[in-house]
């Protein structure tokens, strides 16, 4: 997956550093128990949807692996579902931290909460498959299939489940979202910028890592021809 250029990554740092001037100084609504807390929407929510378009970009390209076993798709398979899982990670601390401000603990036990933390256990799972085997083949195809099943049950776990049952989450459990009592578009001005910059970033991550892959990969051939 290459984007030609550097206006993509101009476009990142410029899109990053106005999330966060205006996540940090424009004008938020003031909204009962969350106030100020609020600008965390700006960082959460968007990882989330970051790591969502990291791991689904992931699975795209596990699939691509199965059908035609190049090393570039399985390179940007791993790569892809790890930036997803820092990703992840980043989103689970700024909510904990969210948490705690707004519901009075850093872990209550919340459906999406939980829902979360089993989503990304199983993406660990993923991480630490692809060490176990020695042979290359084998090692990329079996861990493209994990990546698959495990996207398919992560997004139940996180979008349907948590709707089923009581929630503290906005928009899960009865609650209403932020779109149901917030009438002006302050928020929307950043969190939409904010969505493009976090998975534009997430790409620049993606690129540098599948790079030094390759270069590694390159550099290991002429250490074995030379030995």
């Amino acid at each position: 997956m290459k984007i030609k250029g550097l206006w993509w990554k101009a476009l990142t740092v410029l899109l990053m550093l106005y999330t966060l001037v205006g996540g940090l100084l424009l004008d938020v609504p003031r909204l009962v128990i969350l106030n100020e807390t609020i600008r965390n929407l700006y960082f959460h929510v968007p990882m989330w949807f970051g790591m969502v378009i990291m791991l689904a970009t992931s699975a795209v390209y596990s699939i691509k692996y199965l059908k035609n076993p190049l090393t570039k798709n399985d390179d940007y398979a791993v790569e892809f579902a790890n930036a997803g899982i820092l990703f992840g990670i980043l989103g689970m601390v700024s909510g904990m931290i969210w948490a705690k401000f707004t519901w009075g603990a850093y872990w209550s036990g919340d459906p999406k909460q939980n829902a979360a933390a089993v989503g990304l256990l199983i993406y660990f799972a993923y991480a630490i498959l692809r060490g176990v085997f020695e042979d290359e083949q084998q090692r990329n195809r079996i861990s493209a299939i994990f990546n698959i099943f495990a996207f398919a049950a992560f997004i139940p776990l996180i979008f349907i489940l948590p709707r089923l049952t009581d929630s503290l989450h906005p928009g899960n459990g009865g609650n209403p979202g932020f779109n149901a009592y917030d009438l002006d578009s302050k928020l929307r001005l950043v969190f939409y910028p904010s969505v493009i910059a976090w998975t534009l970033l997430g790409v620049w991550v993606v690129d540098v890592k599948t790079r030094w892959r390759k270069l590694h990969a390159v550099k290991t051939e002429q250490m074995l021809a030379t030995s």
